[in-house]
C-alpha cells in the first residue's frame, strides 16, 4: 500500500451512452452513464442524488423502473437496486449493444443479432432468459423501440437500413420495412398512433405510418450529419426535437410541416439522446461533451431556451490546483473552459463565465468557440485578496496578453494585461505576489513585467543591463517570495536569475546547464525545484544561491511538480506513467507508483490529505488519499514502497467498488436502506458485512446517553399527586406498565388454603408476570433470531427502555449460586448474548451503540463481580473493537471528507 490510494473521479458528467428517464410519484429521475459506474440525477434541480459502483467494464448500455437500474457491460447485465447490485445476467455471446424496458421485461440485443427476453419480477443471479429470438444473419441491429398501444411488439432497425416488427410472445417476425437505403440510427414512437420517426445516416427523418407502410412527411437536417436521436412532445404541442451528430438539435413543426428554430450550439460533440418530459414543455439532452441539459419552450416566438445544465470538461484539463483550503479545485482544459470544481458538493462545481459568449455569438453568428480564449497553459491564484479584486491571473495558449478572473462572482475580470505592447509576444509564464497586488508576466521573447492587479497597470519590467530584455529565449517560469523582496525567473536556456522585486534589479544568476522545462517555488523554505531535460529535478536555496538537492528516476518527460504545504515533499510525475514522491529533508525517494495513464498535472491540496491528479486522455480530475494522515500512523515508511514502484489503478467515478460490494470482507455504511423491514432483510442477506444504522430520529437513540441531564431538567416543581386508586371492591395488582390490573375472583377456600402454602414456600416472595420485554428477549433467544425483540426495543421511548433495563438490577448481596438461579443474572446474561450478536451482525448500529453505553452504565458492577459475566462482555468487546477497526480501515476516504467540511466556512 503506497502513500497515496485512490479515492474517487470528480468531473464526469455523462458518457457516449444514451440516458434512461424515470418517473417516481412527482419527481422524475434521470440515469447517465459514466463510464463504468452509472450516475442518477434529479431533474428538477439537476442534483446528483446516488452514484453506482464500479463495474469491470465500460457500461455500453441502460434501462431502468422505479428503483431498479440495469446496465450492460462487455456480454453481461448488471442489475442494482438504488446503489447494490443484486444479479447479474450473463447469456450473451457477444457485446450486448441496446436494452429495453418492455413492460415486465427487459430486452437485450448483442452485436452478433441475438435478443433475449428477460423477466425482473423475481430477479435472481444468474437468471436464464424466458425468450431469445436470432435475427437475420445480415440485419445489424441498431435500435430498438417498442410502438405505443402494439402487444408484445417491438421494432428493430438496422445499419442496413431495414426495419423489423417482431412478436416478442411468439418469437416470430411480424412484418419487415424495406427502408430508405440508409442506415437507421434511431427509432422513436409518436402520440399518434401508428406513427413513429427514423433517423438515418443521411440526415433525413422519416414519419411513416406502420401499420399501412406509408410515409407521412420527411424532414432533412439543415446540418450535415447523422440523426442521432428524436423526441415528440406531448404537452400539446405538435413537435419533434431530433438531434445530429454536429451537436445540433433541430425542433420540428409536424402542424406546419416545417423547421420551427435550430439550437445551432447546443452541445459541441454527437448529441446522444433527447427526451421531452411527459405533459412538460422541457426537453432533456445529452451529448459525448460531457455535459446534459435541459431546455423550455416558454419564449413568445417558440424558440427554446437554455433552463439548466451540468457540464465538464469536454477535452483533457491541462492546468489543475487547489483553492479555498483545498474545498475546491481550480481547472483548465483544451477545450477552452476555465472550471472550478467542489471536492465535498458536487452541485458547486461550475465554469466561469466568459462574458456573455452565447449572447456575443448569437448576435455575431458567430460559433461560441471562435470566441472563448484559447486553452489555458499556466495560471496563478491568490485568496487573500479575493473580496477585493480579481484574483486569477492565466496565460493562454499562443496569446500575447493575460487575463484576471474575480472569483468571488466567478466571472472573467475587467482588465487585459499586456506586457511589452511595443514588441508582443505570446505570454508563457505569470505569478502573483504573496500579498495579492501584483501579477509579474513572462513572454516567450525573454520580457519580465509587473502589472498591479487592482488598476491593471503596468508597473514596471525586469531588465537585464547587459541584454535588452529579462532572458534570451522564453521565460519558462517566474515566482515571487513571501515577503516581496525577491522574483525568481527561469529561462529556456537554462539560466536562473534572482530579482529585486521592488527595484527591479538582478541581484544574481547561475546557469543549470541544460534547457529548463518547469519551475516550481516553496515560500515557505525558500527552495526552488527545476525540471530540466536531462530528466532530473534539481532543488536550489535561493538564499545561499547554491544547489542542494537532486532527484532522478524518471525515465520520461517530467509534465509537473507539486510542493507540499510544507515544504517536506515534492512530487513529481511523469509521461512514463510513474508518480514519484520526494523527501526533501532526507534527500530520498519515498514512494512511487504507476498508473495505466499518464499523469499531465497534479496539485496537492494545503491540508497535505488529498492529491488531485490528471491524465492523458481523460476528462475528469482524480483524487487520492494520503493513507498517512489518516491512518494515525506517524511513520510514512510503513506506507511508503520506497525505490520500488507499484502499479496502482487509476481512482474510480464511485468511491465503492462492484466488486468490493460482493466480495470484500469490509463493512459498508448504508443510509438509504428503505425502512421495509423485509428489503433490510433483502440486503442484509446479499452483503453479509453491511453495517446499516437504525433509521431512528437521532433524538430517540441519543436521549438514551443523556438521560440522567434530561431527568435532572425536566424535574417537576411540585411533588407528583398519587393516582387515584381503584375502588375497594376491585382489587388490582401491581404491574410494570402502570396499567391497572385486576385480580380474578376469589376461589374456594381450599384454594385459598393452597395459594397459602405455596406463599409460604416462596418465602413470602410475589411472583410478577414477566414483562413483553423479558418475554420477547427469551423467546428470540430461544429461535436465535432477535429482529423481533429489536423492532420492539426500537419502538420504546428512551425513558420506558431505561426502566426496563433497571428492572433487571441486582442489588442485594447473595452468594453465587443462588445470583445464577435468579432471573436478573438470567435476562443480564441474554441481553449480553444479544448485543454480541447485533454487533457480530452489524445491524443497526448507532442504536445498538447507545443502548450498549446504557446497559453498562446500569449493570456494569454486576458484570465486573461475576465470573461469568465477565466472560460474555470481553467476547463484546472483542467483536466491537474487530468492527470499529473495519469501520475506520474502510472509510479514510470518507474522514477525508469530513476534515474537508470541518474546514470549511459553511
Amino acid at each position: 500500500m503506497g502513500i497515496f490510494e485512490p479515492y474517487r473521479a470528480i468531473g464526469y458528467i455523462t458518457s457516449g451512452v444514451p440516458f434512461s428517464v424515470q418517473r417516481l410519484g412527482t419527481e422524475t429521475f434521470l440515469t447517465v452513464s459514466v463510464g463504468k459506474a452509472f450516475q442518477i440525477y434529479n431533474c428538477s434541480k439537476l442534483n446528483l442524488v446516488l452514484i453506482g459502483p464500479q463495474l469491470p467494464k465500460k457500461i455500453r448500455a441502460l434501462a431502468s423502473y422505479r428503483d431498479f437500474t440495469f446496465a450492460a457491460y462487455g456480454t453481461d447485465i448488471a442489475v442494482f437496486k438504488r446503489a447494490h447490485q443484486v444479479a447479474n445476467w450473463s447469456r450473451h455471446n457477444a457485446k450486448v449493444n441496446l436494452l429495453l424496458l418492455f413492460g415486465d421485461h427487459v430486452l437485450s440485443v448483442d452485436a452478433d443479432g441475438n435478443v433475449f427476453i428477460w423477466t425482473f419480477k423475481g430477479i435472481e443471479d444468474n437468471l436464464a432468459p424466458i425468450g431469445h429470438i436470432m435475427l437475420d444473419a445480415k440485419f445489424t441491429p441498431t435500435c430498438i423501440m417498442h410502438p405505443d398501444t402494439y402487444l408484445n411488439k417491438v421494432l428493430i432497425g438496422s445499419q442496413e437500413g431495414s426495419l423489423q416488427l417482431w412478436n416478442i410472445s411468439t418469437k416470430k417476425k411480424l412484418y419487415e420495412f424495406k427502408g430508405w437505403n440508409s442506415g437507421i440510427c434511431s427509432c422513436v414512437s409518436s402520440p399518434a398512433l401508428d406513427v413513429i420517426a427514423v433517423g438515418c445516416t443521411d440526415g433525413i427523418i422519416h414519419v411513416h405510418n406502420i401499420r399501412y407502410d406509408e410515409e407521412v412527411i420527411t424532414y432533412k437536417h439543415s446540418a450535415r450529419g447523422t440523426v442521432t436521436a428524436l423526441s415528440f412532445s406531448t404537452d400539446g404541442q405538435s413537435l419533434l426535437a431530433s438531434g445530429g451528430s454536429s451537436g445540433v438539435i433541430s425542433i420540428w413543426n409536424l402542424e406546419k410541416r416545417r423547421l420551427q428554430s435550430v439550437i445551432r450550439e447546443a452541445h459541441e460533440s454527437s448529441i446522444i439522446s433527447l427526451h421531452f418530459f411527459a405533459n412538460e414543455p422541457v426537453l432533456m439532452s445529452s451529448s459525448a461533451d460531457n455535459s446534459i441539459k435541459m431546455w423550455i419552450f416558454d419564449t413568445s416566438d417558440g424558440d427554446p431556451r437554455l433552463l439548466r445544465f451540468r457540464s465538464g470538461h469536454s477535452a483533457p484539463p491541462l492546468c489543475i490546483r487547489f483553492y479555498a483550503n483545498g474545498r475546491h479545485i481550480l481547472s483548465a482544459g483544451q477545450d477552452r473552459a476555465f472550471r472550478l470544481f467542489s471536492v465535498i458538493q458536487d452541485q458547486q462545481s461550475r465554469e466561469l463565465s466568459q462574458r456573455h459568449i452565447s449572447k456575443r455569438a448569437k448576435k455575431l453568428r458567430m460559433k461560441e468557440e471562435e470566441l472563448k480564449l484559447k486553452p489555458v497553459i499556466a495560471f496563478d491564484c491568490a485568496e487573500i485578496r479575493e473580496r477585493d479584486w480579481c484574483n486569477v491571473v492565466t496565460c493562454h495558449m499562443d496569446t500575447e496578453q493575460a487575463y484576471v478572473w474575480r472569483l468571488q462572482n466567478f466571472v472573467l475580470g475587467e482588465h487585459i494585461l499586456r506586457p511589452c505592447p511595443e514588441n508582443p509576444t505570446p505570454v508563457k509564464a505569470c505569478a502573483i505576489s504573496a500579498c495579492g497586488n501584483f501579477a509579474v508576466l513572462g513572454t516567450a521573447a525573454g520580457w519580465i513585467e509587473r502589472f498591479n492587479l487592482q488598476s491593471g497597470s503596468s508597473r514596471g519590467s525586469y531588465l537585464d543591463m547587459s541584454k535588452r530584455s529579462a532572458h534570451d529565449g522564453e521565460v519558462i517560469g517566474v515566482a515571487c517570495d513571501s515577503t516581496n523582496t525577491l522574483m525568481i525567473s527561469a529561462g529556456y536556456h537554462g539560466d536562473i536569475k534572482v530579482w529585486d522585486f521592488k527595484g527591479r534589479e538582478l541581484k544574481s544568476r547561475w546557469e543549470i546547464g541544460c534547457a529548463v522545462v518547469k519551475i516550481v517555488y516553496n515560500r515557505l523554505n525558500g527552495l526552488l525545484a527545476t525540471v530540466t531535460d536531462d530528466l532530473l529535478i534539481r532543488i536550489f536555496d535561493i538564499v545561499a544561491l547554491r544547489m542542494v538537492r537532486k532527484f532522478e528516476g524518471h525515465t520520461d518527460r517530467i509534465t509537473d511538480l507539486c510542493f507540499s504545504e510544507d515544504g517536506k515533499w515534492l512530487l513529481s510525475s511523469s509521461m512514463d506513467g510513474s508518480l514519484r514522491i520526494w523527501d526533501v529533508v532526507l534527500a530520498r525517494q519515498i514512494d512511487a507508483i504507476n498508473v495505466d495513464v499518464s499523469i499531465t498535472a497534479l496539485s496537492l491540496s494545503p491540508n497535505m490529505d488529498v492529491l488531485a491528479t490528471t491524465h492523458v486522455d481523460q476528462n475528469g480530475v482524480y483524487l487520492w488519499v494520503n493513507q498517512s494522515i489518516f491512518s494515525g500512523a506517524s511513520n510514512v515508511d510503513s506506507f511508503a514502497s520506497g525505490k520500488e514502484v507499484v502499479k496502482v489503478k487509476l481512482p474510480s467515478i464511485s468511491s465503492m467498488d462492484g466488486s468490493q460490494t460482493e466480495d470484500s470482507n469490509e463493512p459498508v455504511v448504508d443510509n438509504s436502506v428503505s425502512k421495509d423491514t423485509s428489503v433490510s432483510a433483502t440486503f442484509i442477506k446479499q452483503i453479509p458485512e453491511l453495517v446499516t444504522l437504525s433509521l431512528l430520529p437521532k433524538s430517540q437513540w441519543q436521549s438514551l446517553i443523556n438521560l440522567d441531564i434530561i431527568k435532572v431538567r425536566n424535574k417537576p416543581i411540585e411533588p407528583p399527586k398519587k393516582p387515584e386508586k381503584a375502588p375497594f371492591f376491585l382489587p388490582s395488582i401491581p404491574s410494570l406498565s402502570g396499567e391497572i390490573l385486576f385480580t380474578p375472583s376469589e376461589p374456594a377456600d381450599g384454594d385459598n388454603e393452597a395459594k397459602d402454602n405455596e406463599v409460604e414456600k416462596n418465602d413470602g416472595k410475589f411472583d410478577m408476570p414477566p414483562s413483553p420485554f423479558l418475554q420477547l428477549l427469551q423467546s428470540s433467544a430461544e429461535m436465535k433470531n432477535f429482529s423481533a425483540f429489536t423492532d420492539y426495543v426500537k419502538g420504546l421511548s428512551p425513558s420506558t427502555l431505561d426502566m426496563e433495563l433497571r428492572m433487571l438490577q441486582i442489588i442485594d448481596d447473595e452468594n453465587q449460586q443462588e445470583l445464577d438461579s435468579r432471573p436478573e443474572m438470567i435476562s443480564i446474561e441474554l441481553l449480553l448474548d444479544y448485543f454480541i450478536h447485533e454487533v457480530s451482525c452489524r445491524n443497526n448500529f448507532e442504536f445498538i451503540q447507545a443502548l450498549i453505553r446504557l446497559f453498562l452504565k446500569i449493570h456494569g458492577e454486576t458484570i465486573r463481580c461475576h465470573s461469568k459475566l465477565q466472560g460474555k462482555a470481553r467476547q463484546l468487546l472483542e467483536i466491537q473493537c474487530d468492527v470499529w477497526q473495519r469501520v475506520d480501515t474502510l472509510f479514510q476516504g470518507t474522514r477525508c471528507m469530513v476534515t474537508f467540511l470541518s474546514n470549511s466556512q459553511f
